[in-house]
């Protein structure tokens, strides 16, 4: 293989920058690049002097780190360069390795190396992206379960128990002309639908573990004037949104995301829902209407201070949180009613954690407060829901005491399945797509 090199932090200016290098030239372009460097061990960082192949000028002083394979991330040799942080800096380094035989990475292609020398399976290298991409403090954690190889090992588990009913039928099919005896029958189904339970609770997860990776959108809706821009700006813990007395300042939606209880949520405070000539204006409810769509929650904000209005979300649906702002006056007892509104005051902060509680509530946040492994992968819980039909359906012909081999091909689509996930029997254009979501350098 190709040595590759690529920048693995972040573009910009920094104090630090890590280059990091793979392939069996990684070593003689440092050594050539850093004069002074003889004896490099292993696993020690080793301060260095870089100068141009070219001319022998300094290039930079650096930190050296030699990982040879196949005790190293890729299972081949690794060299981290940690120079300063200055874009000049890192593009020359960079040129100096393409100079001496290295090509730039493509996305992800580290972790594609790891993966294919066997240091992870598919399921970690994806938990590595998703570890990179996590909003909160529960998505890292998930993704740092799923890098140890929790998933993996619960999976395998599933898969022996499988591979245990396949193996009796496979045997069965070419060994005994008799068709097999009740009771083992029996015990097959036991284990099968014990291995259908397991696969069942990982496909559930998937509920709460979408909201970990993905997030929910939460759009702030109702009448003018009814403190949706101060709520938006109370829950951001920022001034994001122009507050005025002015009905219908609010002529565009405005994004902010925030942590609650561990789900990314992005609000979304929109403009005033009500019936204007204003050309601008409508436009701003034109967008509004659409993030109502869009939504997971829709948070309909009434001013509980004043008369009953018509409410401008007027679809209660278990989406819809109704939400009585100013509780810091006094209460209208057209209101008193409502008894699953949540009260809240944007502008003392009164009932924000009930309205927060609320909103976890309605993504099933109990989850959340569990020890167990959580799906965070629509493509995981698609080739999960396979394989329960698939389990399902070996299920049906066994009890129909239908012929072996006929028994046998669900079985194996549903060990197809499962494999898919970490990767054991996955197509080279799954993996290209799986890759392309990577940033480069990791």
């Amino acid at each position: 293989m190709s040595t590759i090199v690529a920048l693995s932090t972040p573009i910009g200016r920094g104090a630090i920058a890590v280059v990091r290098l793979s392939g069996e030239l990684s070593l003689p372009i440092i050594k050539n690049l850093a004069r002074d460097l003889d004896n490099v061990k292993a696993r020690r960082a080793t301060v260095a002097t870089l100068h141009y192949s070219q001319t022998g000028e300094t290039l930079d002083e650096v930190l050296v780190t030699y990982f040879p394979g196949p005790h190293s991330v890729t299972g081949e040799d690794v060299v981290e360069i940690s120079c300063h942080g200055s874009a000049a800096v890192v593009r020359q380094l960079l040129d100096q390795a393409l100079h001496l035989g290295a090509r730039m990475a493509g996305p992800g292609e580290f972790t594609l190396r790891a993966l294919t020398n066997g240091k992870i399976d598919l399921s970690q290298a994806e938990a590595i992206r998703d570890l990179i991409n996590a909003q909160t403090a529960a998505a890292a954690k998930q993704a740092s379960r799923q890098v140890g190889g929790e998933l993996s090992t619960a999976l395998a588990k599933l898969k022996k128990g499988l591979i245990g009913v396949i193996v009796v039928l496979e045997s069965a099919l070419e060994f005994v002309e008799d068709d097999l005896p009740a009771a083992e029958l029996t015990e097959l189904q036991k284990i099968l639908g014990s291995v259908r339970q397991g696969v069942s609770e990982l496909a559930k997860s998937y509920g709460v573990g979408r909201f970990l990776q993905d997030g929910i959108k939460v759009a702030i809706v109702g009448n003018p004037n009814v403190g949706k821009s101060s709520l938006f700006n109370r829950l951001s813990a920022q001034d994001r949104a122009i507050v005025t007395d002015i009905p219908g300042t609010t002529r565009d939606t405005l994004t902010h995301s925030i942590d609650v209880g561990g789900i990314p949520v992005l609000l979304i405070d929109t403009a005033g829902l009500r019936e204007t000539s204003d050309s601008i204006e409508s436009l701003g409810i034109a967008r509004t209407l659409s993030a109502i769509s869009d939504s997971d929650l829709v948070l309909n904000v009434v001013d509980g201070s004043r008369p009953r209005e018509r409410h401008a979300h007027t679809e209660e649906t278990n989406r819809t949180i109704l939400v009585l702002n100013k509780c810091d006056l006094p209460l209208r007892c057209d209101y008193t009613e409502e008894s699953d509104a949540i009260k809240v005051s944007a502008l003392t902060g009164k009932g924000l954690d009930d309205l927060r509680a609320a909103i976890l509530k309605r993504v099933n946040q109990d989850h959340l407060q569990q020890e167990g492994l959580l799906i965070t992968n629509a493509r995981h819980h698609d080739l999960l829901r396979g394989a329960i039909q698939e389990i399902d359906s070996a299920s049906m012909l066994m009890k129909d005491r239908v012929t072996e081999e006929l028994i046998l091909v669900p079985l194996h689509n549903a060990l197809r399945y499962l494999d898919h996930i970490t990767g054991e029997t996955t197509t080279e254009d799954i993996l290209s797509e799986v890759f392309a979501t990577f940033c480069i350098g990791k």
